[in-house]
């Protein structure tokens, strides 16, 4: 596809969305580039298979002509313009490929070809501060609202998915997944005065705070090298160990404490954690992160399922799920027996 003379300002060439692509159409649209493979046909020619996706959805496509010739315009990750004829394969929507060209930045909006939250995520991290400010504990106060107003992990908390695929894994994930833990952390703990809810709010905040290093979400969310070498809880301490270096008098065992809910929140070491939580306020971290992850992901299946009953198999939970609201009969409640 001949290159287009440079627009006179940032341009936004997506039209259409992957959800909205029938079989038997002529498309031209601009994808995000998750995995691109060559590959032998029967006669030991190449020919390209990529999967092709946007916020909506994914598509297989397949380059046989010009395939040396194509695959160097672009790699994985790119953002492409397309030209192809879409058909359907094994119950999946394909397109072949006649023309290609990658985009520049200023042809695209990356929240078109990645998912995010809906949320408003100036107000949830405005919330998230607030929640710090009003720390009793001052130390705990000072550590938070250090690490929450460094612009350089502001911009990034903001942005951050909180997973690559098992759950929040979208655009502001992260930032959306904390701020659900505080609110229910603030529940639960009117149920359990003796729990220090300084300490709580820390270790949600602190938590995952190593998946602003561990996950690359400039294309695509993927790991990057640190986060496969060291994973977010090695990462995440890291970065509180800095912060608390920079606060001159931080309590010790204070930090320590801080440092066992970091390694202890998965909670079992068949799910990553070194540790095991051994004091109540990290044995509550563990299951209010475990619950909301796993709620989630429910979630995320449910919509994935349409008017279905039930769900396609979830990975994470092991399972297929029901949608009780697609199950249960419509309209009025029963009347009490």
């Amino acid at each position: 596809m001949p290159a287009a003379a440079a627009p006179a300002g940032p341009v936004r060439l997506k039209q259409r969305f992957a959800d909205s692509l029938q079989a038997g159409e002529t498309v031209t649209d601009c994808f995000l580039v998750k995995a691109k493979e060559i590959r032998l046909n029967k006669n030991q020619e190449p020919y390209l298979t990529l999967v092709l996706g946007d916020r909506s959805g994914e598509l297989d496509a397949k380059i046989w002509d010009q395939v040396n010739e194509l695959q160097a315009l672009f790699e994985r990750d790119d953002i492409v313009k397309v030209q192809g004829k879409l058909s359907q394969y094994r119950n999946r929507l394909q397109m072949n490929i006649q023309r290609v060209r990658r985009l520049e930045p200023r042809e695209y909006d990356l929240s078109d070809y990645l998912p995010a939250t809906r949320q408003d995520v100036e107000a949830l991290y405005a919330e998230l501060r607030g929640y710090a400010a009003a720390a009793a504990n001052p130390w705990l106060r000072q550590l938070l609202l250090a690490l929450l107003d460094d612009p350089e992990l502001a911009a990034k908390f903001k942005l951050a998915p909180a997973a690559k695929t098992l759950h929040h894994a979208y655009l502001g994930g992260l930032l959306e997944h904390v701020i659900s833990l505080c609110r229910a952390a603030r529940l639960l703990l009117a149920n359990y005065p003796r729990l220090d809810p300084d300490l709580v709010l820390a270790g949600i905040v602190l938590h995952d705070l190593g998946k602003l290093e561990e996950l690359s979400y400039e294309r695509s969310i993927s790991y990057t090298t640190p986060g496969q070498l060291l994973g977010h809880i090695v990462l995440g301490l890291f970065r509180l160990r800095a912060k608390v270096a920079e606060l001159p008098g931080f309590p010790p065992p204070l930090a320590m404490a801080l440092e066992h809910m970091i390694v202890s929140h998965h909670g079992r070491y068949e799910f990553g954690s070194p540790k095991l939580p051994m004091f109540p306020e990290a044995l509550l971290l563990h299951y209010l992160d475990d619950l909301d992850s796993k709620l989630n992901s429910i979630e995320a299946s449910l919509r994935q399922g349409g008017e279905a009953e039930w769900t396609a198999y979830n990975p994470s939970l092991e399972r297929p799920l029901l949608n009780l609201q697609n199950w249960l009969p419509a309209g009025a409640p029963a009347e009490e027996p």
